[in-house]
């Protein structure tokens, strides 16, 4: 597929003060510009991020109220359940609030529903569960903003309930003691861009502020709380980048023995934003997604080593087991898509029965970006089909479905993601209306384009530049890692790898020379030869061979020189 390349539109004047103030190379200031960032203190804070970056728990709304009510629990040794998601960022939300609140002495316990049982959020059955065991406060942590009904039920039922949740808000919250959400209409906070998992740590921190704690009572749990961070894919600025960067560097050395088990399980070396994203977040959602939540939980509660490293190799396995789930519903999808010439339409719509519909949502992000277009998969079980959907910038897959309401039980989501429930008859009608509704927003002429922050040659690349690039660590959503455009290089070598899908190459520019890593371009063995020259679209990374540190490209897009 034919990408676009575009490079951020900065104003060179700028680059140059910048570069000037930070007394840094003008790469790293175009760089930081291109992030958005160009106030000094934001930049400032941006390059040396300071624990004491984090806001005040208390300017979220309706915290007082909570931290009122669970020390009143406290006081009456209530016993208190915490309701998460199954997913990493309401996993680690449950760990940290149920370990901090069992070490304050709390008759504290938590809940995970199945997703493949119960599905997101509240439900009425599980509270009445959590109830007839004797509960009497109910926190929710990364759900519940949406669960206007249950909480009311739960109200009904005797039950209090505490909604944190970092989701976006509907026009009338939910009857709760308290709903701490920065994505409020009445938000005081100045930061609403928080995952679950930071809500609950802003709790956890309220607590030991009310409690006056020291600090290190709730700061212990940022290398959890980085964990459900990055997982949750928000951006990794402001809070957000204060958590990650003091969480990675306290994740090197914790003492949570589920998460070193599970580091060590990932086969990683290098502890950083790219280890949990491609190392331990597949295996945790891995559980969620196969209906295990509860094992990766009890991987980050044990304090049994031995234990650990028994989860954390259940973990692995749960997790090749959903990989090959996810290859065998990808294989028959697409063979789908390709005998019925769905990649003509605007919106690719494809149904099965046998599909694993907690592994779906996977397969349609791999479709979407295979042929970027729209995607809906949809699972189908005694007439009924549960589906996942993935959208392109540009085509709202939530206004998409609310069209095609009529044809739907249900549907939930947002611009790009959404998760739908249909009766087995009405799927065809549904596939055509809602292709019906993307007629004339030009989805088949979208290109995907690729941000390039600057064009580099062999002057601005060396192990003293990347070093420098490090500053700009943990990357992440908002903060991605900085891309480059090396032009005329020469192409001097060409390998395959792993039955030819990533192609190994050696690229030349006068007498500099370099390896480079294409991975899943196999194909490109087709239109390139050696000495051909191209244009390479990369990100610059160290390879670390036979005791020897060596810069390689790691290439995201190739062309041929013009």
């Amino acid at each position: 597929m034919i990408k676009k390349w575009e490079f951020y539109k900065t104003d060179p004047s700028k680059v140059d003060e910048i570069a000037e103030r930070n007394h840094i190379s003008q790469l790293l200031a175009k760089i930081i510009l291109n992030r958005g960032l160009e106030q000094e203190d934001e930049i400032k804070a941006f390059l040396n991020p300071q624990i004491t970056d984090l806001n005040d728990p208390f300017q979220l709304n309706d915290m007082d109220k909570a931290v009122e009510r669970i020390l009143k629990a406290r006081e009456q040794q209530e016993r208190v359940t915490v309701y998460g998601d199954y997913d990493v960022d309401g996993i680690t939300s449950v760990a940290v609030v149920y370990q901090f609140l069992k070490e304050l002495g709390m008759d504290i316990h938590y809940y995970l529903p199945s997703r493949l049982e119960e599905g997101y959020g509240l439900n009425n059955e599980a509270i009445l569960k959590i109830k007839e065991q004797g509960t009497t406060l109910l926190i929710t942590v990364d759900c519940g903003i949406s669960a206007a009904s249950e909480t009311s039920y739960a109200k009904e039922i005797g039950i209090d309930v505490i909604v944190t949740d970092h989701h976006e808000c509907p026009e009338v919250l939910p009857e709760a003691i308290a709903v701490v959400d920065a994505k409020r209409n009445d938000n005081t906070y100045p930061f609403n861009a928080l995952a679950g998992v930071g809500v609950a740590f802003k709790l956890i921190q309220a607590i030991a502020y009310k409690l006056e704690l020291d600090r290190k009572s709730y700061l212990k749990y940022l290398d959890i709380v980085c964990l459900g961070t990055v997982a949750d894919i928000v951006p990794l600025v402001k809070e957000n980048r204060v958590i990650v960067k003091f969480g990675l560097m306290l994740m090197k050395e914790t003492r949570n023995v589920g998460l070193k088990a599970i580091i060590l399980q990932s086969g990683y070396h290098k502890i950083d934003s790219s280890m949990i994203s491609f190392g331990i977040a597949p295996r945790i959602n891995a559980c969620g997604r196969m209906g295990k939540a509860d094992l990766a939980l009890e991987l980050l509660l044990t304090t049994d080593e031995k234990k650990a490293i028994e989860i954390a190799e259940q973990l692995g396995t749960i997790n090749k087991e959903r990989q090959e789930a996810e290859k065998s519903i990808i294989d028959e999808a697409i063979k789908l898509i390709e005998e019925k010439k769905l990649y003509e339409d605007n919106v690719i719509v494809v149904g099965e029965h046998g599909w694993h519909h907690g592994v779906i949502g996977i397969v349609a992000s791999k479709i979407t970006e295979m042929y970027y277009k729209p995607s809906v998969l949809v699972c189908f079980e005694d007439g009924i089909g549960k589906g996942s959907g993935r959208s392109i910038d540009g085509f709202d897959l939530h206004d998409a479905l609310t069209y095609c309401g009529g044809d739907l039980l249900k549907f939930g989501g947002h611009e790009m993601a959404i998760g739908l429930t249909i009766q087995e008859e009405q799927f065809e009608k549904f596939r055509k209306d809602i292709n019906q509704y993307a007629e004339g927003k030009l989805i088949k002429d979208k290109t995907p384009t690729i941000m390039a922050d600057a064009e580099v040659n062999a002057s601005m690349i060396s192990m003293e530049h990347l070093k420098e690039l490090q500053v700009l660590e943990p990357f992440g959503e908002a903060n991605p890692v900085p891309v480059f455009i090396y032009k005329n290089m020469k192409v001097d070598g060409i390998r395959l790898l792993s039955n030819e899908r990533h192609l190994k190459l050696i690229l030349k520019d006068n007498t500099a020379i370099y390896d480079a890593i294409a991975f899943n371009m196999g194909e490109m063995q087709y239109s390139i030869k050696v000495g051909d020259k191209v244009d390479v679209l990369h990100y610059l990374e160290v390879n670390h061979f036979n005791h020897t540190d060596k810069i390689q490209l790691n290439v995201k897009d190739l062309k041929k020189s013009l």
